[in-house]
Order: structure tokens, then sequence, then C-alpha cells
């Protein structure tokens, strides 16, 4: 009889990367975690793709995507940052991130390592007798999850909770596994192609917007190059404001 895999089941790689250092992580994880808010990005046509720019992400609040810009920036990874704007009556703008090619390993490597050794530690401890150090990373990456999702995924807000709608199914896990660390119990709902992440409204919403808001930049950010084009072909996922996205 085949086992139905369970929530937490991930593929276990081959080779186990070199771990990264605790402040290195805390930004790794948070870019991960933001990387898998996203559907892989499409373009309206082949030639839309740049050769030299891969991979990319694309957002559809420039909130998330300075974010991503700043954490990138912090592990020396160079991204362009591309505005798109479309719609006719609505009006929507679409932030794609392009790693230069020669950067692509670099960048794949640390976000690789950075949602591994993150999600390890977040799920699997602290354990009993762990250092504060430790502790207070575990409590980071707990926030950093849940900053991601309130920026990147598709937010699900009632009047009675705080959710956010997911396709991630690892993700969620994490969502989950923050909150309690966070002190607020989380409910995970499975819809038709993802997963909702709820928080009841309250003293439980208010604690997550606090952790999760944003800390000061370590350093400035520059001011981003755009190529805005007219009307482009809306990206999966991407066409829609967060608060318009429809329901699981």
């Amino acid at each position: 009889m085949t086992r139905e895999p369970a929530l937490l089941d991930r593929p276990h790689p081959s080779t186990t990367p070199a771990p990264l250092g605790w402040l290195t992580l805390g930004d790794a994880f948070e870019a991960a975690c933001l990387l898998r808010c996203t559907p892989p990005p499409t373009a309206t046509r082949p030639s839309a793709v740049r050769a030299e720019h891969t991979p990319a992400v694309e957002f559809n609040r420039e909130d998330a995507a300075q974010r991503m810009r700043q954490l990138l920036a912090r592990l020396d990874i160079p991204v362009t940052h591309e505005v798109a704007v479309g719609g006719l009556r609505r009006r929507y703008e679409l932030h794609r991130l392009w790693v230069p090619r020669e950067h692509q390993r670099a960048y794949t490597r640390v976000v690789d390592a950075g949602w591994r050794q993150g999600r390890r530690e977040l799920l699997g401890g602290p354990l009993p007798g762990a250092s504060p150090a430790r502790r207070r990373l575990v409590t980071r990456l707990a926030e950093a999850a849940w900053r991601s999702a309130l920026l990147a995924a598709g937010r699900h807000v009632r009047r009675h909770i705080l959710g956010v709608r997911l396709t991630d199914r690892e993700l969620a896990a994490v969502l989950i596994r923050g909150a309690a660390v966070l002190d607020v119990p989380a409910r995970l709902h499975p819809g038709t192609g993802c997963f909702l992440v709820s928080v009841a409204d309250g003293p439980d919403r208010q604690r997550i917007l606090r952790s999760a808001a944003l800390e000061p930049a370590r350093g400035p950010i520059s001011v981003p190059a755009t190529a805005r084009a007219t009307n482009p072909t809306p990206a999966r996922g991407a066409g829609v404001l967060p608060a318009a996205r429809a329901a699981c």
C-alpha cells in the first residue's frame, strides 16, 4: 500500500551545501521564501526573456520586489529591476528582477542553501538547552517566513482572520511552525491547487504583523533602472493585485 505524502515530506539533496553564517542565513532564507511565494516568471513571447539575465522572479507588488532587491544586495548578488505597466481600466505594475548569467550559480547556491538550512533550523528547533543566540535565530527565521508571505503571497483577509494563500506546501508548513515559534496558533486549510494559512483576528493577527514588520535597511537602495512596456500580457498569477486574487 502506497503511503500518502505528508505535508513535511521533501526530496533529499544528494549533496549537502556548506552551512551559511547566521546573519547570511536569515537573508538567504527570506529570499528563498519570497521566491517560493511567486509562480515561475513568464514572458509575452520567447524573445522577451533576455538571454543574458537568468534566472528571474516576478512580483506584482513593488514592496516585495524592493525587499528582494535589498536581500540580494546584502548577499552580494547583483540584480536588474524592470517594471512593466499594463491593463486598461485597471492598471497594474509587474516587477521583474533579473540576475545576470555570470551570477546565476552563486544566486542559486545561496538561495538553495538558505532554504534547506533555514527550514531545518525552524522546523527542528530550538532544542531544549539551545543557546540564546540559536533561539533568536529561530525567531528571526519565523519572522522572515511570515514577512515574505505577507509581502508576496496572496492575502486572504476577512473580518475574523488574516490569511495567506500559497501553492508551496513546504512553505505552508514553515508558516505553521513559524507562527508557533511566535506564540501564535495558525490553521492550515487545504484548497483546490493551493493552501490557506491563517491566524485569528485580534492579538494573534497583531503579533504576526508586528513580528513581520520590516527592519531598517542596512544600507541605501539605489533607484532601479526600469523598462516600462504598455499593456503586456500579464504573467501567470501576476495580472491582478494581491487583494483581488481568486480564492482557493
